[in-house]
């Protein structure tokens, strides 16, 4: 490869966090190539995460609607089920956006290489495209390791994407399961328990801890679990999986008591292994630059440079919550770096969103976190039973509830449980990147009718001064 090729930039993954830095770096003036091995860009997010996950969760919130609760509104239907379709509506929707990363690449001068990216020096990646291709080495000033997470496993479950699924195999399913017991109580058991539960399975959710969705605050999560269960959605807490037997025509599941105690034995026509992710750094040579790992993730600065020189990482595989718009941002912020610019990611403004319905949506600290810090604070909550456009849509389950800080007033936390609550959770980003406070956000004038107005009357209530409650 001739020196007029060298790349400034070469970037490993084309998840969100890769493509979109190699997009702005290209935009920052940068020569940039990305390397991505699964022949499709958008990561695991656009092709087996998030995208499909949400478009199956939109089907099946509808196909539940249409059965069991048109009839309130004066409509009567009686829906039958084509999941031949509603799958097949799932992947064009991948793969339209899938394809318009690689125009946006095209439109960028983004250089896309299909293959396996391996770090030979801090100046060389190899790419091995497969089959009898010949590898071809790119030359560069600059790593970027972006190559996301994979599934994580548990001893003696043996994943076969039929009988013991994970979530790749929970998004293609060719029949609703009469049974499906989800191994995992975070975000995304719970959304996937949720597409298969309204589509006709019986779901029973198996959590090692005490609580379902660890991290989120506790008291959205006790109140999350009631209304899953009112919806269909059985819980074991405090449940640890030993084994799983494969048989002609269930899984049978051995479990017992987290704490310790006498085992049990459940069984379900399929299992759904879903106990979180690890980061993928398999193959990528990282020895030959002598890159360590600490708990398998890879050790940055603020700069997300690693303890090699030249060569960076961000999204997944460093320490940090595993969100797609966390590595986005992690990739702009990267990107505009290297071009001399300026840009930080505030870890304590994050959005964190659980897209069953009603919505979980989180963003700042915790109660539980603010107790263990020793930060006096105020609480205010507004449930979405006194609100107008809630009750006037039939979503009546579910608050806003806000922290703030009790000598400063200024916003630490807002947790949302209810109808579109990923959407609400931007004004709290909004209150929490510009420093606002509760009386702030309460003085601000809200539409009527508006989902939005219970996070007034939550800001509100930090004082109690609750106008509509």
């Amino acid at each position: 490869m001739s020196d007029d090729k060298r790349y400034d930039l070469v970037i490993i993954g084309g998840g969100p966090g890769g493509y979109v830095c190699a997009i702005r770096a290209a935009q920052n003036g940068l020569k940039v190539a990305c390397v991505e091995k699964r022949g499709r860009l958008g990561g695991t997010c656009l092709n087996i995460g998030c995208i499909p996950s949400k478009a199956l969760l939109q089907s099946s919130h509808l196909f539940e609607e249409a059965d069991k609760h048109f009839a309130e509104h004066g409509i009567k239907a009686t829906p039958k089920l084509d999941l031949k379709t509603m799958l097949g509506r799932k992947d064009e929707v991948v793969t339209s956006l899938t394809d318009g990363i690689e125009l946006l690449f095209k439109k960028n001068g983004v250089d896309y290489i299909t293959g396996t990216g391996t770090i030979i020096d801090t100046e060389t990646v190899e790419v091995a495209p497969g089959g009898r291709k010949k590898k071809q080495e790119l030359k560069t000033d600059t790593i970027l390791i972006a190559t996301g997470s994979d599934v994580a496993n548990i001893p003696n479950v043996e994943i076969d994407e039929k009988q013991i699924i994970s979530s790749t195999g929970a998004l293609d399913l060719k029949k609703v399961p009469k049974s499906l017991i989800v191994i995992g109580g975070g975000y995304i058991g719970l959304e996937l328990g949720s597409v298969w539960r309204r589509l006709g399975a019986e779901v029973t959710v198996v959590e090692f801890l005490d609580r379902i969705m660890p991290g989120m605050d506790n008291e959205i999560s006790k109140r999350s679990r009631v209304i899953f269960a009112k919806q269909g959605i059985d819980f074991k807490l405090s449940t640890k999986v030993t084994k799983a037997e494969k048989q002609k025509t269930q899984v049978k599941l051995t479990v017992e008591p987290a704490d310790g105690g006498d085992a049990e034995t459940l069984t379900a026509e399929v299992v759904l292994v879903s106990v979180g992710r690890r980061p993928y750094t398999e193959g990528l040579g990282l020895e030959n630059i002598g890159l360590e790992t600490e708990r398998g993730f890879i050790p940055v600065d603020e700069h997300f440079q690693t303890s090699v020189p030249g060569v960076f990482a961000i999204g997944d595989v460093i320490p940090g919550p595993m969100l797609a718009h966390k590595a986005e941002h992690e990739g702009v912020v990267l990107a505009d770096y290297l071009a001399g610019e300026a840009g930080h990611v505030n870890y304590d403004a994050i959005p964190g969103v659980v897209y069953t319905w009603p919505e979980v949506a989180s963003i700042g600290k915790t109660e539980e976190q603010l107790k263990e810090a020793g930060t006096a604070y105020n609480a205010g909550k507004f449930p979405f039973s006194a609100n107008s456009r809630a009750r006037s849509i039939g979503e009546k389950d579910g608050l806003v509830k806000i922290l703030a800080d009790k000598e400063s007033d200024r916003v630490l936390g807002v947790h949302i449980i209810g109808p579109d609550a990923g959407n609400m959770i931007h004004e709290a980003l909004a209150a929490i990147e510009l420093g606002a406070t509760a009386t702030e956000i309460s003085h601000m004038c809200h539409a009527h009718p508006t989902l939005n107005e219970a996070v007034k009357e939550a800001a509100l209530a930090v004082h109690k001064r609750t106008i509509n409650m």
